[in-house]
């Protein structure tokens, strides 16, 4: 078995890996549910290869993440529920039909436009799929994957609700609620009741992810760069505290509040 660079090689040598006569112990006890988290935790790297701008990473970063459908396919193919070939129609199919202004005769004339006329086929496709459902099965925020970053799935419920007009008028309005969350949480913080606080600090989370969205802001690409940031400072602290020969247990909150002032000072300046 040689490396190529066909798709039908990786599917023969998944197909190989999963065969009851000679394929890999580990290959063969895995189920859909066993690879699940390797198959969101592949899309992670991928994220963090093109943040990184590390091209090199990124080709093997996509190879990882190209495995696992034709992983979860080989799994459907063995149960004859689907194989690739199906996985593939499916995805083209679904292109073609939220792009009739590239593959039909409808025109959008830019991105907006193209945007709006992918939303627009995207609504069409969850009314259908609801109306497959019960009446009182049917909810607008029912394909909004449960196991998304929750950062992420609550701007994603927010946006879904703002549709159908449940939301507030513009930012101004969601930043005062992002206020009287906080208040809530300091006098569930001051009752010290950690049941509430912790519901308190949920509410205050969400209602900043609504504030992003309002904003025109992804809540996780932010969040993500405040946790750089923070990265990033926290390290000049550390150089700092070795320049002075001063370990970080020792060096006290004033000191230790001193350096990261510099590093910050620094960055805005």
């Amino acid at each position: 078995m040689e490396p190529s660079r066909d798709l039908s090689r990786l599917l023969e040598i998944m197909a190989a890996l999963r065969n009851p006569d000679g394929g890999c112990p580990w290959d063969l006890e895995q189920d859909f549910a066993s690879i699940s988290n390797y198959t969101i935790e592949e899309a992670y790297e991928v994220a963090d290869a093109i943040e990184r701008k590390d091209f090199s990473d990124l080709r093997e970063e996509l190879g990882d993440l190209l495995l696992q459908p034709v992983y979860h396919a080989q799994m459907a193919s063995e149960q004859g529920l689907f194989d690739i070939g199906d996985v593939i129609y499916a995805i083209t199919e679904k292109l073609i039909r939220r792009h009739p202004h590239v593959f039909g005769e409808e025109a959008a004339r830019n991105a907006g436009g193209a945007k709006a006329k992918w939303d627009e086929v995207k609504a069409e496709e969850r009314a259908k799929k609801a109306a497959r459902k019960p009446a009182e099965a049917s909810s607008l925020l029912d394909d909004v994957p449960n196991v998304l970053p929750a950062l992420t799935r609550a701007e994603k419920l927010s946006r879904r609700a703002a549709s159908v007009q449940f939301d507030w008028p513009d930012w101004r309005e969601t930043l005062a609620k992002v206020r009287e969350e906080l208040d809530e949480v300091a006098d569930a913080a001051e009752a010290n009741e950690k049941a509430k606080v912790q519901e308190e600090l949920g509410d205050l989370l969400f209602a900043a992810a609504n504030l992003a969205r309002k904003l025109g802001i992804e809540p996780e690409a932010a969040l993500r760069d405040a946790n750089a940031k923070f990265t990033r400072r926290f390290r000049y602290v550390e150089q700092r505290a070795q320049q002075d020969a001063v370990s970080l247990a020792e060096a006290g909150l004033q000191r230790l509040d001193g350096y990261w002032n510099e590093i910050r000072d620094r960055e805005r300046t």
